[in-house]
């Protein structure tokens, strides 16, 4: 309908307006082989003050409209769209609305230091006796706060939760209702196994887990995983933490990183991650990098660390083998990533 709208518009436009005005002038076909009469052969020809028009230019024109109708839309395209043509939406009040700024473009309201610099904290030095493993504390009698992946899943855009209800009705539509189920419960297993096998290889340590270690580097998903990050696991080192919780309680928030090491060197909060389309690029991550950091900012104030981090590292594996995808996140793409998981921290505390 929009692209109708426009189109009219813009043909309307040009013809009234191009012509007096010696601007662009509407392109106009004419049948072939038709005869035409002229009083005076020997008269000048008079040139049609439709040609000189530049039929390229409104070509272009014509088939970015028409364009227009098949091209992806989002709630908020749409809005921008519907603004565009008509104007601010009103209320019953006569006041226009004012949209509300997206999180990735506000700043948050309270400023909170990436790192406590106050604390007496030891310096990095790598696997000093064995990884730190600080258990989640379960149970009634344990203080209810919530967790950075809840805080994550609630404070999703509406761009974002678009696409996710897009993509569920999607599997759906191709698996069934059970069949999505499965989906799920099947991709939940295959990252504990990855993340077993991980655990094995770095601590070389047995468990008695329903799936232990030893189980997930002899599954098939497990050699494939081990496969895709072994170039990256030479360069791991000084392992200080495994499936450990961190907590902020100045904020209110806690966390279980995956590892915290140090990758070529450089101490760094460790997420290792599972994918079935390749993500070559940090933006392909979505909102892993606001968890890292998110991490990293509980870890820095927790009592139970004697360190601090200022790197952070998301490690991306493929079933297949394929080599996995490094993003490094250093102490200046952290802390831009802290400000920005502040910003969620407040959207969160602002619904309860």
């Amino acid at each position: 309908m929009y692209a109708y709208q426009w189109l009219r518009f813009g043909k309307h436009h040009l013809t009234c307006m191009g012509v007096a005005s010696g601007r662009t002038r509407p392109c106009v076909y004419l049948p072939q082989n038709v005869s035409t009469f002229s009083v005076n052969s020997m008269s000048p020809k008079t040139n049609s003050p439709y040609s000189s028009v530049d039929s390229g230019r409104y070509s272009s024109l014509v088939r970015s409209v028409v364009k227009s109708r098949v091209s992806a839309q989002t709630p908020e395209t749409l809005e921008e769209e519907n603004e565009h043509l008509y104007g601010p939406v009103v209320d019953n009040k006569s006041q226009t609305r004012v949209k509300r700024q997206s999180p990735e473009s506000r700043a948050p309201k309270l400023i909170w230091p990436l790192m406590d610099c106050d604390r007496a904290v030891h310096t990095f030095e790598g696997t000093l006796g064995p990884p730190t493993r600080v258990p989640l504390q379960r149970g009634p009698g344990r203080s209810v706060v919530p967790s950075v992946t809840r805080i994550l899943q609630k404070t999703l855009s509406p761009e974002q939760l678009f696409y996710l209800e897009r993509w569920k009705k999607r599997m759906i539509a191709d698996l069934g209702e059970e069949g999505f189920k499965e989906y799920s419960e099947g991709l939940f297993r295959q990252g504990n196994l990855f993340h077993n096998a991980v655990e094995d290889i770095l601590t070389a340590e047995k468990s008695a887990k329903d799936t232990g270690p030893t189980d997930a580097l002899e599954s098939p998903e497990g050699k494939g995983f081990v496969e895709s990050i072994s170039h990256i696991l030479e360069d791991v080192s000084g392992v200080r933490a495994i499936e450990s919780t961190v907590q902020h309680r100045a904020l209110n928030y806690l966390g279980i990183v995956d590892c915290v090491a140090r990758y070529r060197g450089v101490p760094c909060v460790i997420e290792w991650k599972t994918s079935e389309r390749p993500k070559p690029y940090l933006s392909n991550t979505y909102d892993n990098p606001l968890q890292v950091a998110a991490y990293v900012g509980a870890l820095n104030n927790d009592d139970n660390y004697n360190y601090q981090v200022e790197h952070g590292l998301i490690v991306v594996a493929y079933k297949d083998g394929s080599p996995a995808h490094v993003h490094q996140l250093d102490s200046k793409q952290l802390l831009e990533f802290w400000q920005k998981w502040l910003v969620r921290l407040e959207d969160f505390v602002e619904q309860k």
